[in-house]
């Protein structure tokens, strides 16, 4: 990775290596698609005491160029909540460049209500 910062962290959870490399390339994904994203926070957490389709939950924080973007998805089990994690922040990523392009090729004029000064 050039200069982006991917943050694994588990609640409740040991973090395996093996785990920790499959959100590594799970996230390399997002970094492909955009490049301005500075740091993808991934939080893992296993709450025994859910039910069981609900026990995994993995939060991201996307720090990007601009709003900041948050995710939470939950599942029954982890790698399986991290695929529906990436997959939703994907979905918002070429959602908020679909909405810039817009806004960028479509600007709309703006009413002035006050007059403007003279210049002397």
């Amino acid at each position: 990775m050039n200069n982006h910062e991917l943050i694994v962290s588990g609640i409740h959870l040991e973090l395996t290596p093996s785990l920790k490399t499959f959100v590594r390339e799970k996230a390399e994904r997002l970094f492909r698609h955009e490049e301005r994203i500075v740091r993808i926070r991934v939080e893992l957490e296993c709450d025994s005491k859910e039910a069981v389709s609900s026990r995994f939950k993995a939060k991201g924080h996307v720090v990007i160029q601009g709003p900041e973007m948050n995710a939470i998805v939950q599942a029954d089990e982890c790698h399986k909540a991290v695929s529906l994690l990436v997959d939703k922040l994907d979905r918002m990523l070429q959602r908020r460049h679909q909405l810039h392009r817009v806004k960028r090729n479509h600007p709309h004029p703006i009413e002035l209500t006050d007059a403007l000064p003279k210049a002397s």
